[in-house]
């Protein structure tokens, strides 16, 4: 039995450039780049200095601040640059990977049984737990506290997300090992969400409070579900997990190899053939996007995630260990005359004034990164309410966080919410105001502050 959640406040931004429901595999790196800084708040303390052999599933860095908690190297290889930046801060962590991949055996590990400190333990040891992510704050979980909860969405509202339906296909098995895992290191419950039309691997595991979602994005948005299942107040602490993550937890269980493997869709309106690739977290990008020669020439973006929330990476960059998705919009460094003035048929607004997307809310648009205006004064529009499905006054908590009240911030919901959660609510921003950052920093103040 499930529970459905219908959201009616969002918005759909239909991009062209979706990917076909293909997957290669992606030729092999020959360098593999892990970056601390995609893990926000850790402190790193190299362990893997240059010039150390390491297998695929070595340690190369863990938390000052956490110990316990391990970052590993998704292949075998030798560690050539430690890329560092201002007061010998780590930046990047570079590996020549091996030809013949070889790795680092954590043992078969029987979840059924097992306890729970044991469990967290393994999972620690063996350098799974950056998978596990808390809300509040949107950190990597303290394995030191136990969540109310654990959610899981196996819904992609997201503009050109991957599909997870597909990229899930075969994998029940681990994912059922990994879920009952995670089960055991909560009293609460185990919430998955999928898609109401969908046909998801996630809905046929056992041990999980299932949810059909529907509705625009951000539906598919975890935040939005915790928000409508089971929200956080202050002192309280749920984790979550991106189905895909789950796959390499369930893999680890099952086989003791640390195999950061992920299926990532190369979408966007400047990919000639989009299509989906097999490939490792931290992986050179160009291995996708130049020598399969799927990328047309010209002035593109690239993003290593979705084009909402993603990071924007150079030609020469490598993937985000999280994202499963890379994709490569126009560039948008041109200006339109008078474009204020007059009517607007190739763009997606939630407004009505002098713009038509509203009478084909099925049409796909070919997008780029311009922002259509310039900074300015943040005003009260009204607009975030009608895309924020959160039972949250976006534009007070934004203000909140601008001039640092903490206990406004606290009274507002701060401890329930994520950058993510308020990306398109920046995209409809006619303030042009960097919503996603003035979050993020108002969410690093309150883990300083209040912890």
């Amino acid at each position: 039995m499930s529970n459905d959640i219908r959201i009616k406040k969002g918005l759909d931004i239909k991009l062209k450039g979706e990917a076909e429901k293909t997957v290669e595999q992606a030729i092999i790196s020959n360098y593999c780049t892990i970056r601390p800084e995609d893990f926000h708040g850790v402190i790193p303390k190299l362990v893997a200095k240059e010039g150390t052999s390491v297998k695929a599933g070595g340690t190369l860095f863990y938390d000052k601040s956490q110990e316990a908690i391990k970052f590993l190297s998704p292949v075998s290889g030798k560690v050539v640059e430690v890329v560092r930046g201002p007061k010998r801060r780590i930046d990047a962590i570079k590996i020549e990977a091996d030809k013949t991949q070889t790795f680092e055996d954590f043992g078969k590990f029987n979840v059924e049984a097992s306890k729970p400190e044991d469990i967290k333990a393994h999972l620690l040891a063996a350098g799974c737990w950056p998978f596990v992510k808390q809300r509040p704050y949107d950190v990597i979980a303290n394995p030191e506290k136990s969540p109310k909860a654990i959610f899981i969405s196996g819904y992609a509202s997201a503009p050109l997300a991957a599909d997870l339906d597909f990229t899930l296909q075969g994998k029940e098995a681990e994912l059922q090992t990994a879920v009952s895992a995670l089960g055991k290191l909560t009293e609460g419950k185990v919430h998955v969400s999928v898609g109401k039309n969908g046909n998801s691997p996630l809905a046929s595991l056992n041990g999980v409070t299932l949810h059909k979602v529907s509705g625009p994005h951000p539906s598919g948005n975890v935040g939005t579900q915790i928000n409508k299942i089971d929200p956080v107040n202050k002192g309280e602490v749920v984790w979550t997990v991106n189905p895909q993550d789950l796959v390499i937890i369930g893999e680890l269980l099952l086989t003791g190899k640390f195999n950061a493997e992920r299926i990532v869709a190369l979408v966007g309106s400047s990919v000639e053939k989009p299509r989906y690739f097999k490939t490792l977290a931290g992986s050179e990008i160009s291995t996708i996007i130049y020598d399969k020669g799927v990328a047309k020439g010209g002035n593109d973006r690239i993003i290593s995630g979705n084009v909402l929330s993603g990071k924007q990476i150079q030609p020469d960059g490598s993937l985000d260990f999280y994202s499963n998705v890379i994709s490569v919009i126009p560039e948008g460094d041109d200006y339109e005359f008078f474009g204020w003035n007059k009517p607007v048929f190739n763009k997606v607004s939630t407004s009505r004034a002098l713009t038509f997307s509203w009478l084909s809310p099925k049409k796909a648009y070919d997008l780029n990164t311009n922002t259509n205006g310039e900074h300015r004064a943040f005003v009260t529009t009204g607009t975030f309410e009608e895309v924020f499905p959160l039972d949250i006054y976006p534009m007070q908590i934004l203000k909140a966080c601008m001039y640092q009240d903490l206990d406004e911030m606290e009274a507002l919901g701060m401890y329930e919410v994520a950058p993510e959660d308020f990306a398109l609510t920046e995209f409809v921003c006619v303030s042009k105001q960097p919503h996603q950052k003035i979050i993020r920093e108002g969410l690093d103040l309150m883990l300083k502050e209040i912890g």
